[in-house]
C-alpha cells in the first residue's frame, strides 16, 4: 500500500498517547502485535491461542463498530476535553482502517473484559489495538 510505514505500532504511537477507553474504569489503548499469519477470518480458538487463554475463559466476536460506537460517537453533553478524546480516536479509527485489513473485534472474560480489534498488516500478521473495560451489574 502506497505511504504505509514498515513498522505500523510507530505510526499509532503518538495517537495512543495517554489516550484511555472509557467504561467504569478508564483503562489506556495499546497497540499490540501477534507473529501468527492465521487465515481469516479469526475464530475465538485463535484468540484463546493468542492470549494463551484457557478454553473457560469467555471470548466473543462483536462487530467492530461495536468497538468503535462508544468511542467515535459526540454526545450532546460531552465537553472541549471529552470531544478531544472523540477526535483522537476517529483519527485511530482512519488510521487502523489504512494499515489493517480483515478486522475484527472480540471481547474477552467477564466484568474486566479484554477488548480487542485486530486486523492483518500487510506482511500477514495480526495487529491491532488493545484495551480493557470494566463492565459491573
Amino acid at each position: 500500500m502506497p505511504g504505509e510505514e514498515p513498522t505500523p505500532e510507530l505510526s499509532f504511537s503518538e495517537l495512543l498517547k495517554d489516550l484511555y477507553y472509557p467504561s467504569e474504569s478508564d483503562e489506556p489503548v495499546e497497540f499490540v502485535n501477534y507473529p501468527v499469519q492465521f487465515d481469516p477470518p479469526l475464530t475465538s480458538g485463535h484468540m484463546r491461542d493468542l492470549l494463551l487463554v484457557t478454553p473457560e475463559v469467555y471470548v466473543e466476536e462483536i462487530p467492530e463498530t461495536e468497538f468503535w460506537e462508544p468511542v467515535v460517537t459526540d454526545q450532546d453533553w460531552y465537553d472541549e476535553e471529552e470531544k478531544r478524546r472523540t477526535a483522537r480516536f476517529s483519527e485511530l479509527q482512519k488510521r487502523i482502517e489504512l494499515v489493517l485489513t480483515d478486522r475484527q473485534a472480540f471481547r474477552v472474560g467477564d466484568v474486566e473484559v479484554g477488548l480487542y480489534l485486530l486486523g492483518r498488516k500487510a506482511d500477514g500478521f495480526w495487529a491491532g489495538l488493545r484495551t480493557t473495560v470494566v463492565e459491573t451489574t
